[in-house]
């Protein structure tokens, strides 16, 4: 196994993208031009991100094996009963082959196999905060691919996985496993009492002090006191929100697309009264209908985030990243950005 060399985080702000009407305007919606905008993703990617049925990954392929696409800055999410998982920058989870061999690394998955379970390519992947980069790795495959390996096992993605967080490739055949952070197979009974055990969701680890809500029992948004940030806005599942001083609240415009969005995901829509400690200000906390057909939701107009970086709830991971990306206060300020 050759040893993978650290990624550098880098954060692609293309070109902004406008509204043609300005936020808090009467309908409330910020729809542009009432173009129609699909349903609210929250693993902050198009319909069509190349994870489900429309990237050729399932049954529908033509021929030859599914696209081989990166993975990005890794993450590590809790995941149910299995403890925590290796996920790519936009929440898939990562799958091990056990007819694969980690030593020597080598891919015994092609062809029809590698339909189902796309491989996931080395090209710029990055190793998760707290994760030892030296476990990643590269195996060249038959066709000349250099496919991701984790302490010498190649990783994949599944077909069937439809959103972040799915692992409905776990235990198919008796020999697909989602992988743990260190590579080995994440089974059942790895997260340990007191975790979400019943439905493959995601249990995230409390952050700060035992007197915190658990993320269960928070709202879309609430205001979490971290011990060196002050006050700051978290999602339902305590993971903490940013916002990027290369977006213009006022009008609302967006400078993170595409692979931006990959380890920035959007916050997803949420209702007003769903909202805790949030200041309602005059131009209102909308939804943003993003020219590129994504939901999200704002403060004061300032569209929303958080970090891929950030694994579990409390981490602040994405503080000052870049120079740009700074946690959101209940009055949609950047805690610590510049002036």
């Amino acid at each position: 196994m050759n040893t993978w060399r650290n990624a550098s985080l880098a954060v692609t702000a293309a070109a902004v993208l406008a509204l043609t009407t300005a936020c808090g305007q009467d309908n409330g919606s910020g729809t542009p031009n009432g173009q129609a905008v699909g349903a609210a993703n929250p693993a902050g990617q198009p319909a069509d991100a190349g994870y489900g049925a429309g990237g050729g990954y399932g049954a529908g392929a033509d021929a030859g094996e599914a696209a081989v696409k990166p993975a990005g800055q890794l993450a590590v999410r809790k995941s149910g009963d299995l403890g925590e998982v290796l996920t790519d920058s936009a929440g898939f989870t990562l799958y091990r082959f056990d007819k694969d061999t980690a030593n020597p690394p080598k891919s015994n998955c092609e062809g029809d196999c590698a339909k189902a379970w796309p491989v996931v390519s080395a090209e710029g992947a990055a190793a998760p905060p707290g994760v030892d980069a030296s476990l990643m790795g590269e195996v060249t495959r038959a066709d000349g691919t250099k496919q991701l390996t984790i302490d010498g096992w190649p990783m994949y993605r599944y077909a069937k996985d439809t959103k972040a967080g799915d692992v409905n490739g776990q235990g198919v055949g008796g020999t697909w496993f989602a992988s743990a952070p260190d590579g080995k197979k994440a089974e059942a009974g790895a997260g340990g009492a007191g975790e979400d055990g019943g439905d493959g969701g995601d249990a995230v680890a409390g952050g700060g002090g035992g007197d915190e809500k658990a993320p269960a029992d928070l709202a879309g948004l609430s205001v979490r006191k971290d011990p060196k940030l002050g006050e700051i806005v978290v999602d339902k599942n305590g993971m903490t929100v940013y916002g990027f001083t290369k977006d213009s609240p006022w009008p609302m415009k967006t400078a993170c697309t595409d692979d931006c969005l990959k380890k920035w995901p959007v916050v997803a829509p949420v209702d007003g009264d769903d909202m805790e400690g949030i200041t309602v200000s005059k131009r209102g906390n909308v939804t943003f209908n993003r020219p590129d057909g994504i939901k999200q939701q704002t403060i004061d107009c300032r569209p929303l985030y958080t970090f891929a970086g950030d694994t579990k709830a409390g981490d602040t991971n994405g503080q000052g990243v870049g120079g740009s990306w700074y946690a959101v206060a209940p009055d949609g300020k950047l805690v610590g950005a510049p002036e």
